[in-house]
């Protein structure tokens, strides 16, 4: 089994330090899959940058979350489900969205419905996506932009995803509360 570093700003690498300052300043604490990923300053570096670049997009906040929790239930991750129901509760997204996401049930509307059903295909056909189902994401009321989000939506959860299914990255105390197992399978 191979063992990962969990870093504190005093024990990571120079180049991760401002990175996990940040992060602290940000967080007031240091969330785990940053003090993980501080071992490979790049990948901190990059996942952060992605986040503020998709937090920047046109997306709403449930959008958001719709990207982020579909690709987390998806890809079966331990630490991001958790840690983005907390997320969405700081960003007001109605707790019946973030239930149906966690449950793989309906979501309350068609266009978030569509915008879940399209981020899977997305996910699960590597960015191969037939102009059917790309032109009924459209008609749901999104954009050629949006797809372009979707992509980077899924580019920062592959970062996050994969190191927590590596590093089995502990879930973080403030987010606990909100652990999260996939119906009907165990977690990996």
């Amino acid at each position: 089994m191979t063992n990962f570093t969990k870093h504190s700003i005093e024990s990571a690498p120079e180049a991760s330090k401002p990175l996990l300052e940040t992060s602290f300043k940000n967080n007031g604490r240091i969330p785990g899959l940053h003090a993980i990923m501080a071992d490979a300053p790049p990948l901190l570096a990059a996942y952060n940058f992605a986040h503020q670049q998709f937090m920047a997009t046109s997306l709403s906040d449930e959008e958001k979350t719709v990207v982020w929790q579909t690709i987390n239930v998806e890809q079966n991750c331990h630490y991001c489900v958790p840690a983005h129901t907390g997320i969405a509760k700081m960003m007001k997204v109605d707790d019946a969205i973030t239930e149906a996401l966690r449950n793989e049930t309906a979501l309350p509307t068609p266009k978030l419905e569509a915008l879940r059903t399209f981020t899977l295909l997305v996910i699960q056909n590597r960015g191969f996506v037939d102009e059917a189902d790309t032109q009924a994401f459209l008609d749901a009321g999104f954009t050629s932009t949006n797809i372009l989000e979707v992509i980077l939506g899924a580019a920062q959860k592959l970062m996050s995803n994969y190191t927590n299914h590596f590093a089995k990255t502990p879930v973080d105390q403030v987010f606990e509360k909100f652990a999260w197992e996939r119906k009907g399978q165990a977690a990996k």
